[in-house]
């Protein structure tokens, strides 16, 4: 017995909702390109492997534009200089114009390349909002043989914060003699009151018994701790997509309007600065981010 045959209103009415679906990925993905939260590199790859995703079918002008700085007169030399035609869609390129775009991206925008020589010594930042905390205290609770680094700092305790256990709460007398004395890793005053700073004795202690530590800090903290000592790994977390970034500041509801405003603002400029760090992972699953960040401690150590 033969299938019915589906009528033709049902096959449009689906070939339209996959269309818009469609439509709504490409855009998604400019938006990620545009933020920096998805590298070029990586969406002419997945291009590459898949060339019916929202990369395969996104037209290279359009990838080009997503770019930061590319506007459409910049847009239309690169095509030239590529002799890649502006119908042309990323999982559509041939091997040579793939070729091409791909060493033009390089030498536009390099991916981060990891240093020789790291240590234990492992800095996890990244913008707002993205789950560090998380990532971070997944660690703690799953891999006891990790020190998470204990922050010094000039607020008062609150209420059930152990000393030693939270923070280590020192006088602002105090805090001066620790700068004065180079027993901080890296120091910063926040919201223009409390200073807060990463004592350098436990971490040096700890990489000395053979541990892995983890540092979870802002990023002009990792810049710090980089200065400080040049074998630390800085690892950028990354979100799965800019959409999801709103979407995780929005949840936690901890912030007005103006405030998410400035972090969002914030947020683009950090993402920005992903290319100074050693290797970026994305957290869209905690337990694997956590799982990718433990095993980049063990590859330091062999």
């Amino acid at each position: 017995m033969s299938e019915p045959v589906r009528p033709p209103e049902v096959d449009r009415v689906a070939a339209s909702r996959k269309a818009v679906a469609a439509r709504r990925a490409r855009a998604s993905l400019k938006r990620d390109l545009s933020t920096r939260v998805v590298s070029p590199q990586d969406v002419l790859r997945a291009a590459t492997a898949d060339p019916q995703s929202a990369a395969g079918t996104l037209r290279v002008p359009e990838f080009l534009t997503a770019l930061p700085a590319i506007g459409e007169g910049k847009r239309d030399r690169v095509l030239a200089e590529l002799k890649i035609s502006p119908v042309k869609r990323l999982g559509g390129l041939g091997a040579r114009q793939r070729e091409a775009l791909r060493q033009w991206l390089d030498q536009r925008s390099p991916e981060p390349q990891p240093r020789p020589g790291r240590s234990r010594l492992v800095v996890l930042a990244g913008p707002t909002a993205v789950g560090k905390g998380t990532v971070a205290a997944h660690i703690r609770e799953n891999h006891p043989d990790v020190l998470l680094s204990v922050s010094a700092t000039t607020r008062a305790p609150r209420p059930g914060e152990v000393d030693g256990e939270h923070y280590f709460f020192v006088d602002d007398a105090e805090f001066d003699r620790m700068v004065a004395d180079g027993e901080l890793l890296e120091w910063a005053t926040v919201h223009g009151v409390h200073r807060y700073g990463t004592p350098r004795g436990p971490i040096d202690r700890a990489l000395s018994e053979g541990r892995s530590v983890l540092l979870e800090i802002d990023m002009q903290g990792a810049f710090q701790v980089r200065e400080s000592d040049p074998r630390a790994t800085l690892v950028f977390l990354l979100p799965p997509t800019w959409d999801e970034l709103v979407s995780r500041l929005v949840g936690r509801g901890t912030e007005g309007e103006e405030e998410r405003a400035r972090r969002l603002r914030t947020a683009k400029a950090e993402l920005a600065a992903q290319g100074e760090f050693d290797f970026r992972i994305v957290n869209d699953d905690v337990a694997d981010a956590a799982a990718q960040v433990v095993d980049l401690m063990q590859a330091s150590a062999r």
